[in-house]
């Protein structure tokens, strides 16, 4: 069984979680940039994240012979402090970075005029540099800000195609494919969704254009969700190209439309003298 996450935030998790992942099947992941837990201060914070996302995580999880890619934006949340908007204004030259596959994670956290402006400049970036956008559909009014992140979608210069609305639910998953985008689901120990929900959205509304990720972070979350709705669609009957098609061909077709995806990862380097990781080049 071959599992790529498109939305998975390792910079959170340990090495131990790579093992699992890669022993679980993931052989490919896209971990978007998000909110770090607390306000960053200034953009030069966002930059060293960006430069880990681009450099450290890709050569960490090369070495677990799993694919990292990434994506890059202002998030929602820190849309709103006037102290990290002008990252806005530094994004192109990391959007032209050969691992950057979408913009993202943008949309909306309390739907402010901040986030409206955040949301529409973003969009019109992605447009620019010809790549996807991974959409973070707000956790709460989480219906009402899905209408809101579509009426800006629609007036943005990028084609619904080349969007991801993530983190939806049953209340959410019925506007998000009729939008003409994409669907993302994040599966959850407590929150969001779990695997057997996951299982009879599956039933109720096909396998295209739908994504499956485990969004682990900080918080109580499992890197291996995505084994796990793979394990429960094959018990609910499901077939097993019905699991590949999730779990690897849709985000590889959805992540593929920016041209950037790079799925053969070498064998890792021996380790020197005991040491517990390859510490990379300059």
């Amino acid at each position: 069984m071959r599992i790529f996450d498109p939305h998975i935030h390792m910079t959170s998790r340990t090495t131990d979680d790579y093992q699992a992942m890669y022993d679980a099947g993931v052989r490919a992941l896209v971990e978007p940039s998000f909110w770090l837990g607390q306000p960053r201060t200034s953009p030069a914070s966002f930059f060293d994240y960006f430069d880990a996302l681009l450099g450290w995580e890709p050569f960490r999880a090369s070495q677990y012979g799993i694919a990292h890619h990434c994506t890059l934006a202002l998030n929602p949340k820190e849309a709103n402090d006037p102290r990290c908007t002008p990252v806005l204004d530094a994004l192109p030259r990391y959007l032209v970075k050969d691992s950057v596959v979408a913009v993202g994670e943008i949309g909306y956290d309390s739907m402010t005029p901040a986030e409206d402006h955040a949301l529409a400049a973003q969009l019109q970036l992605a447009a620019d540099h010809g790549l996807p956008a991974l959409v973070h559909t707000p956790h709460r009014d989480k219906l009402a800000g899905l209408h809101r992140t579509i009426d800006v979608i629609r007036e943005s210069h990028l084609p619904p195609e080349h969007v991801l609305l993530d983190h939806l639910n049953e209340t959410t998953v019925k506007a998000a494919t009729d939008s003409g985008c994409w669907a993302g689901f994040s599966i959850y120990p407590d929150t969001k969704m779990d695997e057997d929900r996951m299982v009879t959205i599956l039933r109720n509304h096909g396998t295209e254009k739908i994504l499956v990720n485990s969004a682990a972070d900080w918080g109580k979350s499992d890197p291996l969700k995505t084994r796990k709705v793979a394990d429960a669609m094959l018990k609910a009957g499901f077939t097993e190209d019905d699991v590949d098609q999730v779990l690897w061909r849709n985000p590889v077709a959805f992540y593929g439309q920016s041209g950037r995806l790079h799925l053969d990862t070498p064998a890792p380097e021996a380790l020197h003298e005991g040491n517990s990781i390859l510490r990379g080049g300059e």
